[in-house]
């Protein structure tokens, strides 16, 4: 649903023929906490494409699934937990790439520190080839 828009488009009788619902089932969800569209200046309800899509999916988990509304949002509601725990493990791999690169370049910088330190005092010619090495 990334690419989904948020904003209210569509007033309840276009949601609900978009949905295939009758409009005071959009009402009764949005009663129940299922639903809760954009309101305009004149408290108008508009549904945006994220609340067609979500009334579509209530609609498969009561008529196909078979489930009453208490149901239907706790599906919703462990769908949404999962989705946000996907981002946050993605989010996470993400910053794990990021510090072990990071890691990577220290210990190639401590391993040429040490090789530094541990060398015996040479001639500069020396130690360019040495270093050319690592």
């Amino acid at each position: 649903m990334d690419n989904v828009k948020e904003e209210g488009l569509y007033i309840i009788s276009v949601a609900a023929r978009l949905a295939q619902v009758h409009p005071q089932t959009l009402r009764l969800y949005e009663r129940k906490g299922l639903l809760c569209p954009n309101r305009t200046a004149k408290n108008r309800r508009r549904y945006s494409d994220a609340d067609i899509i979500r009334l579509k999916r209530i609609q498969e988990l009561t008529q196909v699934e078979g489930l009453n509304l208490s149901g239907v949002r706790m599906v919703l509601d462990m769908e949404n937990e999962i989705e946000t725990l996907h981002s946050e493990i993605k989010k996470a791999r993400k910053e794990a790439a990021g510090m072990q690169k990071q890691l990577k370049e220290e210990i190639r910088s401590l391993k040429k520190h040490v090789a530094l330190v541990k060398m015996p005092p040479q001639t500069g010619i020396a130690v360019m080839k040495r270093f050319s090495r690592l």
